[in-house]
């Protein structure tokens, strides 16, 4: 992976300007981060050697490269899913791809299934910790230490000092919000209730379909992780209504103008 990996971050530097530190991977409904970003370039996924495309509805399949209030950003505008059939390689790919451009730290985005019935659709919630309930793992396989050591600690896969700023920014422009822990499934369909009491029983505050291969990457690759997750809707046997994609990524719609105001003061500071 480590020859394809320079040869795609070697492509996209040359597209571009800009040599951001910081990277954001926008979930469903989350792209409009994008429109608050100057000077903009875009670059499709398509065009990018080894890269994949993604086919999911709420994903436009580009990397944005600009400023964030001043600051550089990489933004990727759609991420890759387990569920499109995939690997969990290729999920994660973006972020080794992400460390060999220099990126350092890692702002991940999705929508998500509340299972904390304090929670509500629309609410913004900041990853504490994750539960992995993929059944498999992007670092399985030999190890290449030019990317990381074999077992990579895991104590603090979302830093601490990232959800502080997170909390602190919030506060500052009167963003509610609450903390929990993600847990990720393949999908692509929604959890039973069955499923979802389990997880409530295990300690997770929300589910959904990605996230985790991404974060269990960065951590191998030494990057500073922060999540956030959009509840878009109330997860199975806890909703009295059935789940769709379209309302998922309406809901995410909805809060986008406060995630993206969020999200920007938050690069600003870190």
């Amino acid at each position: 992976m480590f020859s394809r990996a320079e040869e795609t971050a070697a492509y996209i530097l040359s597209q571009t300007k800009f040599r951001p530190e910081t990277s954001i991977i926008l979930g469903s409904g989350l792209g409009d981060l994008a429109e608050y970003i100057t000077e903009k370039e875009f670059i499709e996924y398509e065009k990018i050697p080894h890269f994949p495309v993604s086919t999911v509805s709420g994903h436009a399949g580009r990397l944005v490269f600009g400023k964030l209030k001043g600051v550089a950003v990489m933004a990727m505008q759609g991420r890759f899913h387990f569920y499109e059939g995939y690997s969990m390689q290729e999920v994660a790919y973006p972020v080794f791809v992400m460390k060999l451009t220099g990126i350092k730290k890692l702002i991940v985005s999705n929508a998500a299934g509340g299972i904390n019935r304090e929670f509500s659709p629309g609410t913004l919630m900041i990853i504490e910790d994750h539960i992995n309930l993929f059944g498999t793992n992007p670092l399985i396989g030999r190890n290449d230490d030019r990317f990381g050591k074999r077992f990579p600690d895991m104590t603090e896969a979302y830093k601490k000092y990232l959800i502080n700023i997170a909390a602190k920014c919030a506060s500052e422009l009167g963003i509610d919000y609450k903390k929990g822990v993600y847990a990720g499934l393949t999908g692509p369909c929604y959890e039973s209730a069955a499923e979802i009491r389990y997880l409530e029983t295990i300690g997770a505050d929300a589910v959904g379909m990605s996230t985790v291969p991404e974060v269990i990457a960065a951590n191998y690759l030494g990057l500073d992780v922060l999540g956030i997750s959009c509840i878009t809707n109330m997860a199975t046997g806890i909703s009295v209504t059935a789940h769709d994609h379209a309302s998922v990524v309406s809901t995410a719609g909805s809060v986008s103008e406060k995630f993206c105001s969020w999200v920007s003061e938050i690069v600003s500071v870190i």
